[in-house]
């Protein structure tokens, strides 16, 4: 990852959390104006491969809900946590979560397309029917679990970070937390009445959180510092390193030592004024060491 860093962390997008409202701003717009042009936007993975390659990008722009003053609500809630997550981690890691969220999103939809010409061929080779059920689908790949995951990732990072429930009743984050993740599981387990819509839906989950259970793993016993204290963690770690005298034994005379020949012998000199070891061959023949 520091390698990656250095090459490509200048390339990553400040402030990138307001660039995702701007694009929800975008996208209630498209949906007020009506139309429905906002369902030429999704992401289809059906419509993806005969030739509207488009959506692999715009589908991010499809806002998560209707608009109405919960919305204004929530979205200021996430950017207040996004930017808060930005300043901690820094500008690369958090562009690599979420970007790694959305990527996982448009694997999964071509995965559960996949997986529903697997289980459901017979229905799926109907004229019509696979471009129906993916545009009906698509829209479960949404933002809408990116979202979440960037809330899960706040409340792992700053669990005891306390915040006023409905304006009023104080919850710590990692309670907050646990409530989303229990709200994730139900969800993963609800049925929708399709058998194939059921895949849509279950992918879509797994997918846009799939890189909070990544970051869960890779991050845990420093997830809660800085780039900042990661770097000064790890160069302190390479200097005592650097600085550490090999274990083994080794002649203060002709320099060798045990990885040279497995069958040589040492031991240390009484007579010399300090800790000084010789081989078998040096340790009745070497001159004493006296201090001045």
């Amino acid at each position: 990852m520091s390698n990656f860093e250095k090459k490509f962390g200048k390339y990553a997008i400040k402030n990138i959390s307001l660039m995702l409202i701007l694009c929800y701003a975008v996208g209630y717009v498209i949906q007020l104006i009506g139309g429905g042009f906002l369902s030429f936007l999704t992401l289809d993975p059906y419509k993806i491969l005969h030739g509207q390659i488009w959506r692999i990008v715009t589908w991010i722009i499809v806002p998560p809900s209707s608009f109405n003053i919960f919305t204004i609500i929530m979205l200021f809630f996430y950017y207040s946590v996004g930017t808060t997550l930005e300043r901690t981690w820094g500008a690369y890691r958090y562009n690599l979560y979420l970007f790694s969220g959305m990527f996982f999103t448009v694997v999964g939809s071509f995965v559960a397309m996949g997986l529903c010409y697997l289980f459901y061929g017979d229905a799926m080779a109907i004229p019509g029917s696979a471009e129906v059920i993916c545009a009906s689908c698509g829209r479960l790949f949404s933002t809408y679990y990116i979202n979440m995951s960037i809330l899960l990732a706040f409340a792992a990072t700053f669990p005891d970070v306390e915040v006023l429930l409905m304006f009023v009743i104080p919850v710590k984050m990692k309670w907050l937390g646990i409530i989303y993740g229990v709200m994730l599981a139900l969800d993963l387990f609800q049925s929708t009445g399709n058998p194939m819509a059921n895949i849509f839906y279950r992918t879509a989950i797994v997918a846009s959180l799939l890189n909070f259970v990544i970051f869960w793993f890779t991050s845990r016993n420093h997830i809660n510092m800085s780039p900042r204290e990661i770097k000064r963690r790890q160069e302190f770690r390479h200097e005592v390193k650097k600085n550490m005298r090999p274990s083994g034994h080794k002649c203060a005379i002709c320099g060798r030592t045990e990885a040279d020949d497995p069958t040589l012998e040492f031991r240390f000199c009484s007579k010399c004024d300090g800790n000084y070891e010789y081989c078998q061959e040096h340790i009745f023949t070497h001159e004493h060491v006296k201090k001045q």
